[in-house]
């Protein structure tokens, strides 16, 4: 799993009061590797081309504010927490193909995966991470 690519795992806390522009873009790396290796390995046959205009798909801010919308459900108090400041974080620019409240719920969703990753909770990412190739 993704786990063993860290060089160290965070404490709650120390993961906590990390700026959640930081866990988003975490997060962010998290989430395109797991959908690029998921396209991949449904279909080995794609060139790399084909796997990045399919992994769009999943990553683009309407996607992951989707996601984020049906997974709410599933969150602890501290994930809710951790989702919600991501998502109220004032970011310096919104890409001009995104709805800004989808934007800023898929900053959410990416801090929420960031954090998830940094203090290894791998049965919770693993579900939000499965759970995003079901709902997309």
């Amino acid at each position: 799993m993704l786990g063993d690519l860290r060089t160290r795992e965070f404490s709650k806390d120390e993961a906590r009061i990390l700026n959640p522009l930081q866990l988003a873009l975490i997060g962010d790396a998290v989430f395109e590797v797991f959908i690029r290796s998921y396209i991949l390995t449904k279909n080995t046959a794609l060139s790399a081309n084909k796997i990045h205009v399919k992994a769009i798909g999943y990553v683009k801010a309407k996607s992951q504010s989707h996601i984020m919308h049906e997974i709410e459900q599933y969150l602890t108090e501290e994930e809710e927490t951790i989702y919600k400041r991501g998502r109220n974080t004032k970011s310096a620019t919104v890409p001009k193909n995104a709805d800004v409240r989808d934007y800023r719920m898929a900053t959410g969703f990416e801090a929420l995966i960031g954090y998830l990753y940094l203090i290894g909770d791998k049965e919770k990412l693993e579900f939000i991470l499965n759970k995003s190739t079901e709902l997309i």
